[in-house]
């Protein structure tokens, strides 16, 4: 144990350093006023086996960017987001791996939020407000919209369909009405925002649990990944799908070399899974010639 939690320890110094190594400051750049780095978000609780209500969404951390470079931005849950050390999302790693000197990330991810709640809590607004003309947006929700419509605690679902079917409820949570719209529908306000602003919106299919069958790692989470795909079709957007992707790595790694990656539990990274998700998602996203990620001789096709 303590052979680990020094390895751990050791890993979050180098990426600290690596960051701070990679993101230099510009005196001849003009950056957009700082705003402080939200907390670390929390894995999702529990207490006695039943879900603890969320609390309200924290201001979005837009952190200092400069305001001459483009900025690729994560929309997402907690398996992108900024969480303990246990449940690091692949954001974390990502904004390390990129050249500061051409491009911006900012991950807003937010643990716990779906596809509907990360635009009715107001986090996709403020998120919208910022892209401007020449950015990126990864989109990938899916792991939370599976919940209830409407319950006590979270009422955080989505109707499970691309159309425009909708469900107005009562929400248990905010005490208030609301209209609750398809998956697909909060896709694709995400969507046509990023592209009435001149940036490019990417659609990203959902990270990979660590679940397994007869060797092989479970690849199926609910309809969402197609749903995605769909989506994104439907609206002419750049689909990845990096569950295939992880899948397949994972595959060729096999149960025991992939379990170190999830120290907590069988949907959240540490480190080190975070790490390398990162890293594989660099390798799928250069045919997208988005300026700033690392460059490799063969990279796989998105």
């Amino acid at each position: 144990m303590r052979l680990h939690s020094l390895s751990t320890f050791l890993y979050s110094l180098l990426l600290l350093l690596t960051t701070a190594a990679a993101h230099p400051l510009h005196a001849q750049s003009a950056p957009t006023p700082p705003v402080p780095d939200a907390p670390p978000e929390p894995a999702t609780p529990t207490a006695k086996g039943k879900a603890v209500p969320l609390g309200p969404a924290e201001p979005l951390a837009l952190h200092q960017r400069r305001a001459d470079l483009p900025t690729l931005w994560i929309a997402g849950d907690s398996t992108a987001a900024k969480g303990a050390p246990a449940a690091t999302g692949w954001g974390v790693p990502f904004a390390a791996l990129a050249d500061a000197k051409a491009i911006n990330v900012v991950n807003g991810a937010r643990g716990g939020r779906s596809s509907r709640t990360f635009v009715t809590e107001g986090l996709w607004e403020k998120m919208a407000a910022e892209i401007k003309k020449g950015d990126f947006v990864i989109i990938q929700f899916g792991h939370n919209d599976a919940g209830p419509l409407n319950d006590a605690s979270r009422a955080r679902g989505s109707i499970r369909t691309i159309g425009e079917e909708t469900e107005t409820i009562q929400n248990l949570v905010t005490k208030k009405e609301e209209t609750v719209h398809t998956y697909g529908w909060y896709f694709r306000k995400m969507i046509t925002d990023t592209k009435a602003r001149g940036a490019t919106p990417i659609v990203l299919s959902l990270t990979v649990r660590n679940e397994w069958k007869d060797g092989k790692v479970e690849r199926r989470n609910g309809p969402w990944n197609a749903l995605a795909k769909a989506t994104a079709e439907s609206t002419q957007t750049r689909f990845i799908d990096l569950t295939a992707a992880l899948a397949d790595a994972y595959d060729k790694l096999g149960a025991e070399a992939v379990k170190p990656f999830f120290p907590k539990d069988h949907t959240h990274t540490g480190p080190e899974g975070a790490a390398f998700t990162a890293r594989l998602l660099t390798e799928i996203l250069q045919p997208l010639a988005i300026p700033g990620l690392p460059q490799t001789t063969s990279a796989p096709t998105p």
